[in-house]
């Protein structure tokens, strides 16, 4: 039985609270203890933080010097990428074959962020007084509040916690109670970095005594949230106590498009990766596809042939292809939105039904949705579910696309470049992949629109968020001050 602890004030502690069990969701069975942190170790840290940025080492630092601690650490994860991901997938069930090679990457993201870390610069302002000088200095915003979910969470938390230090910030990270084990794990590579006590600080909990408190802390300026929107607007409201600013990166009911002339082979393969990769646990999952008419039978065809040679296994088996949910609740909460889709008209194309057995396995599921009004269109699934509908004209085909709350990603296939220019420009949402899908990079910045959310991360603008831009006035004349009741 492994057990995690917190790490607050460059210390691993225990919580206040009992120890909780994590459940292995290959297996419905616990496998280690998780600490469980409430209000007095949230503040406890969230002041630990506050010292770091203001009185400790790292307020002295250098930009450059920040920059070397986070290429260490990126050097750290690199070298540790294995045994991270083989905690990430004991404790979320997310297959070895993709926690291996997405950890592995997540090294450059704080590679990149280390780079960027002297490059945030100021500016002086040509101004209107002759005898002024005027720059602007771009600062760390302060203590910044990281909640970060179980799916993909050392990736969803370094493209946080990167810009963050790049910026100066430090921080207090709240890893999901769901799978908590990596990302507390993670924090001994940062203590093994040398980063200086309160810089960083990691936790868990539950969201009404753990999560709430972090994000209205009286001491906490910035919330970068990943998750649903339900909880979002929870952390909305909780920063009205703080007036700290948020960044939200929410769930998607992404569209996929897919033309008559589009090569068909690849685009089945992209849908596989989009909706069955991770099983289907993904805030840009394709979940929605949108298949030109003329070629419907013959795309979703292909895709069940596909979806019914996918290997359902055990997640540390490098064979697996689709592992099982993260959680009961959710293998439960997908059974009951494919049943309520079915029930509404929606034609069972394959899958459907939990498979028995140990585990929260969902197989592969396809829903044939044309001309109903199903469930399945609407909600986020965050499961291996894909809905499918037709489209004859290209305006029927952007119609669809748009025809979402959400707004996080989207794919267009099609050999068509200036159609695929026009849908560009038409879709409404943060991410256009075109002819591929679910690519990455910490060059390029990732969000969405609407009940996606709003803000980015990667690229420099995720850097430029953890900061705060303070004017500086020199008066460069050595003459008295004139009249003093009027603005300069």
């Amino acid at each position: 039985m492994r057990r995690f602890q917190h790490y607050i004030d460059g210390e691993f502690s225990d919580g206040e609270a009992a120890s909780y069990p994590s459940i292995d969701p290959a297996s419905g069975t616990v496998w280690a203890e998780m600490p469980e942190a409430r209000e007095n170790d949230v503040d406890r840290a969230v002041n630990a933080a506050e010292r770091a940025l203001y009185e400790g080492p790292w307020a002295k630092m250098t930009a450059t010097q920040r920059g070397k601690l986070l290429y260490k650490l990126a050097d750290l994860v690199a070298a540790n990428a294995q045994i991270l991901a083989e905690l990430e997938t004991r404790d979320t069930g997310k297959i070895i074959r993709e926690t291996s090679a997405q950890i592995a990457y997540v090294a450059e993201y704080y590679r990149y962020y280390a780079g960027i870390s002297d490059k945030i610069e100021g500016s002086y302002l040509p101004i209107d007084k002759p005898d002024m000088d005027v720059w602007l200095r771009r600062e760390p915003i302060g203590v910044v509040a990281m909640v970060v979910p179980w799916n993909s969470q050392l990736f969803l938390s370094a493209v946080k916690i990167g810009p963050a230090l790049a910026a100066g910030c430090t921080m207090v990270v709240k890893a999901s109670e769901d799978g908590p084990a990596p990302l507390l794990e993670f924090a001994r590579l940062v203590h093994e970095a040398g980063f200086p006590a309160g810089v960083v600080n990691i936790i868990t909990g539950f969201g009404a005594s753990c999560g709430a408190a972090l994000g209205r802390h009286p001491k906490v300026a910035h919330v970068a949230f990943t998750g649903g929107p339900e909880t979002a607007r929870h952390v909305v409201r909780n920063s009205a106590e703080n007036l700290a600013s948020t960044s939200l990166e929410l769930g998607g009911k992404s569209p996929f498009i897919v033309f008559a002339d589009a090569d068909l082979e690849s685009a089945a393969n992209a849908q596989v990766a989009g909706i069955f990769a991770a099983t289907g646990q993904s805030c840009v999952a394709g979940s929605r596809l949108i298949v030109e008419l003329s070629v419907k039978d013959r795309f979703v065809a292909l895709l069940r042939e596909k979806a019914e040679a996918i290997r359902i296994g055990a997640p540390l088996d490098m064979a697996t292809e689709v592992g099982p949910l993260a959680t009961k609740r959710q293998q439960d909460n997908i059974g009951a939105l494919v049943e309520r889709s079915i029930a509404s008209g929606a034609r069972l194309v394959t899958g459907g039904r939990k498979i028995d057995g140990e585990g929260y396995y969902f197989p592969p599921t396809i829903l044939d949705c044309d001309d109903v009004a199903s469930p399945s269109l609407i909600e986020e699934f965050f499961g291996p579910v894909l809905s499918v509908v037709s489209f004859e004209t290209e305006a029927e085909a952007l119609r669809l696309a748009n025809d979402t709350r959400y707004g996080l990603a989207s794919g267009i296939f099609t050999q068509n470049l200036t159609r695929a220019h026009r849908l560009m420009k038409g879709i409404r949402a943060g991410i256009v992949w075109v002819n591929t899908y679910r690519a990455v990079s910490p060059i390029a910045p990732f969000g969405g629109f609407g009940l996606s959310g709003h803000g980015r991360e990667g690229g420099m603008a995720a850097a430029l968020d953890y900061t705060r831009t303070k004017t500086i006035w020199l008066r460069t004349s050595d003459d008295p001050i004139p009249d003093p009741f009027v603005m300069r």
